[in-house]
């Protein structure tokens, strides 16, 4: 596997912002787990859910109908995703591990499995995001070339135009094939996968069968297979392509940077990790309260990555000090002021890639 060592002989960025951070906790003697703020999101979200879930899998209705109500399951899916279980497998919903385990399991209620998706996201992408060869969320695949040192094959001339469609179906692919190949492997892209303890499998296996049950097996049974495929994919489409656009917009865009690390090597990195994460990171729309509810804080990506046992109810004010930290420090600070330019900026980046290379002459 690829090793990647960060330069933290001089690591006086990140000392100076954690303290300026402690320092803003303490005196407004606030806890940095959730509030009452998160919790009514928590209700709101899975309620508006069920609601949705239970006339889609249960009685015949109109085409269109269920098109558009499963669309919206799915958005709300990957809603509860960003504020909910993505808080929880961070630790960052509540003071208590129990609660915090519990919740977490929301993502095995959407279809996906809570144990992988902590060793994917909190161990590697945190610590190594936009790291070609380690970073499973920007992995070398046949479709969609992510980044300069990847491959490049004609198809990816117009892996602009085809990309949202792979999003659209992304969730499913995840859910129905991923999962369980990272499982059988026991590998997310180029690492090892944590050791699973008994409960793990079991949780696996249990959860697995429960969404065949209750998103494949009960719709079919109540209203028939036509309309099940209509309600299943649709809900896909909502959920993957939300998923996909807002993880993206924060780090594959023309304003972030990365690192290749071949296989078996070892990647020297001239940053310490916390500058390292500035600058394969963006935020985008930050003056948006409605993006910031729904996406859960994502869209202040930066303070997430720098402080991710922190909630992202804290996001919008810790922004202000990181943001200073940064200008005192000469640190760049990437920040997209709406999500249609960051939404622009992604496709254009990934157009870009999809040229092919210039390959330089030989001398």
């Amino acid at each position: 596997m690829s090793k990647v060592i960060f330069n933290n002989k001089n690591a006086v960025f990140f000392q100076s912002l954690k303290m300026a951070t402690d320092k803003y906790f303490n005196e407004k003697n606030l806890k940095k787990t959730g509030t009452w703020g998160l919790y009514s999101k928590t209700i709101i979200l899975i309620v508006a859910a069920v609601i949705l879930y239970v006339p889609l899998s249960s009685f015949s209705l109109p085409v269109a109908a269920i098109v558009l109500m499963a669309g919206v399951l799915g958005f709300l899916s990957a809603c509860i995703g960003f504020n909910v279980m993505h808080d929880a497998n961070h630790g960052s919903y509540s003071s208590k591990n129990w609660v915090n385990n519990t919740l977490g399991l929301t993502l095995n209620a959407l279809g996906g499995n809570s144990f992988i998706w902590r060793h994917k996201h909190n161990i590697i992408h945190h610590t190594y995001p936009n790291v070609d060869g380690i970073d499973d969320d920007i992995a070398k695949s046949p479709f969609i070339r992510m980044c300069s040192s990847q491959q490049w094959v004609p198809m990816h001339r117009i892996q602009h135009l085809y990309t949202p469609l792979l999003y659209a179906i992304s969730s499913m692919i995840w859910i129905l094939f991923q999962d369980f190949e990272k499982y059988f492997r026991q590998k997310v892209h180029n690492t090892d996968l944590q050791k699973m303890k008994t409960s793990d499998h079991v949780v696996f296996w249990i959860s697995k069968l429960l969404y065949l049950f209750f998103y494949i097996a009960l719709p079919i049974y109540l209203t028939g297979w036509q309309q099940w495929l209509v309600f299943f994919i649709s809900l896909h489409v909502g959920l993957g392509f939300t998923l996909a656009i807002v993880f993206q917009l924060a780090h594959v865009v023309e304003e972030t940077e990365f690192t290749f690390a071949p296989l078996d090597e070892i990647t020297q990195i001239e940053n310490e990790w916390a500058i390292h994460q500035l600058k394969t990171t963006s935020n985008f729309s930050p003056n948006s309260k409605l993006v910031s509810w729904f996406a859960g804080g994502l869209n202040y990506q930066i303070e997430h990555h720098l402080f991710p046992r922190i909630s992202h109810i804290h996001y919008p004010a810790l922004s202000k000090i990181v943001k200073g930290k940064c200008e005192e420090f000469n640190v760049p600070y990437n920040c997209i002021p709406t999500l249609n330019l960051a939404i622009q900026s992604h496709f254009r980046f990934i157009k870009s890639l999809g040229r092919k290379p210039v390959m330089n002459a030989a001398i």
